[in-house]
């Protein structure tokens, strides 16, 4: 019996449905039923929220997020490997529990779920970063959910919360910091994971800001910042020259020396630069 519901351990669900994680689809399960339920109280009171969970495999997570009192859990799985075990914890569970099987980058999970939204995940290395831009950038904001409970690779994880001079320091973070606090809760090994990946991972946590911490038009904001750091070791002067044709001095009225390179800056520097292209 497990330490947080009624269910088998994972170790036994994983042998009883013969769930070998697979490589192809960026799996890694984590099989301590204690660690997934901490790892769903660090997405905060799930008390009368639905949850988004990405990727649940044979449901640890899953179980934690149910265990610490989420209202309704919506699992998006791909593997349909994993749906029998998904099965048995939504039978655990009446009610609170909906798995849909599919790939996660091109199912829409409004249609499933009810605000408040948070979304706590041990996403798959294969599509998180993708999914993070994705919840980052919605054509309108604030977005469809209040929080992101994210586990990423931690080099990722670093990028997300990285400051200005930082090597991790990039388009990524600038995405995070600009809408949302973010910020590392916790870190895992390797041997934490079965099969151990070769890298250790890390929890982010990302509470949505009600508005942009900086005024910036998103689509001229990403311009700038990508263009930036396409070519991080050149000048911005250089770097940004298709921005704008007189874009020296565009970065002087933003407060950049334009012999700066995109890590010096930092997100209120690139804000103001965008808020200058977008008058030029």
């Amino acid at each position: 019996m497990s330490a947080i519901d009624s269910l088998p351990p994972l170790r036994e669900v994983i042998a009883t449905h013969e769930l070998s994680a697979r490589k192809s689809l960026g799996q890694n399960f984590l099989l301590d039923l204690n660690l997934t339920a901490k790892i769903a109280r660090q997405a905060g009171d799930l008390t009368g929220f639905d949850v988004l969970e990405i990727g649940p495999g044979p449901g640890g997570l899953t179980r934690g997020l149910l265990s610490e009192g989420a209202r309704h859990v919506l699992a998006i799985e791909k593997d349909p490997r994993c749906l029998p075990a998904l099965a048995e914890i939504g039978k655990a569970y009446p009610d609170r529990l909906t798995v849909i099987q599919g790939d996660a980058l091109e199912i829409d999970p409004l249609a499933h779920l009810t605000a408040p939204i948070r979304v706590a995940a041990n996403l798959p290395y294969n599509v998180g970063t993708e999914l993070l831009v994705r919840w980052l950038t919605p054509p309108l904001w604030p977005p469809f959910w209040q929080s992101l409970t994210l586990m990423f690779q931690r080099e990722v994880a670093e990028r997300i919360v990285a400051t200005p001079g930082s090597k991790t320091y990039g388009r990524l973070a600038i995405l995070a910091q600009w809408r949302t606090d973010a910020r590392i809760v916790l870190t895992l090994p390797p041997e934490a994971f079965t099969p151990p990946p070769k890298v250790s991972s890390a929890v982010v946590h990302l509470s949505a800001l009600s508005a942009p911490r900086f005024p910036a038009d998103p689509a001229i904001l990403n311009r700038v910042v990508a263009a930036g750091f396409n070519q991080r070791r050149k000048m911005l002067r250089a770097s940004l020259k298709g921005i704008a044709p007189d874009i020296e001095d565009r970065l002087r009225a933003a407060g950049i020396k334009p012999t700066d390179r995109a890590e010096q800056i930092p997100l209120e520097g690139f804000c103001a630069l965008a808020r200058e292209v977008a008058r030029s």
